[in-house]
């Protein structure tokens, strides 16, 4: 390990307005949805109201962010029916990803949030379940203080381009490599 020496100046200050963001979490490595919910937490804290919208997760899921932020009366809300490799019906699970992503758009849309995540959304995106262009067109035409939160492995780079943050995840080692399960309140 490299030794360095503290900064002793702080960064420049930004002198842009403060706006709405859009800010996009992809990549292969893990903590993506883990650093969005972080973002709803750091929010509902200061008292600004947040809307979590899950892609691929069930309704009735019950994982720990979930039991989490219903104690803190943030609603968050599973708009699908599983991983791909669990569903019964791809059809079903692109009509539910169409469905949930009208339920979005109204959110965003109506202003009335000032952080709303759309968590694994990406996947519906790459599977070509639910069009790009809506979504970015979205995003284009939201309130101007309305910050989005997108997450999910390989993200367009169309929505990568709209975006004022982009976070790579980069898979360095990952558990499962060591034979590991997914192991709750680490995963869920």
């Amino acid at each position: 390990m490299d030794i360095v020496k503290p900064p002793t100046a702080p960064s420049p200050k930004a002198e842009g307005e403060r706006r709405g963001l859009i800010l996009v979490h992809t990549g292969h490595g893990k903590g993506k949805s883990t650093a969005a919910f972080g973002l709803a937490l750091r929010a509902h804290g200061r008292g600004m109201p947040v809307k979590i919208y899950q892609f691929m997760k069930v309704p009735s899921a019950r994982f720990g962010e979930h039991r989490m932020f219903e104690q803190l009366g943030i609603p968050i809300e599973g708009l699908g029916d599983g991983f791909s490799w669990k569903s019964r019906d791809l059809e079903h699970s692109a009509q539910l990803a169409r469905d949930g992503w009208a339920r979005a758009e109204e959110t965003i849309r109506a202003g009335e949030h000032f952080l709303v995540v759309l968590d694994e959304i990406t996947y519906p995106l790459r599977y070509g379940w639910q069009p790009l262009e809506p979504v970015l067109a979205c995003l284009r035409e939201r309130p101007a203080h309305v910050h989005v939160v997108l997450t999910g492995r390989d993200a367009p780079q169309e929505l990568i381009d709209l975006a004022d943050t982009v976070t790579e995840m980069t898979l360095v080692r990952h558990h499962h490599q060591q034979g590991v399960p997914a192991q709750r309140g680490i995963e869920d």
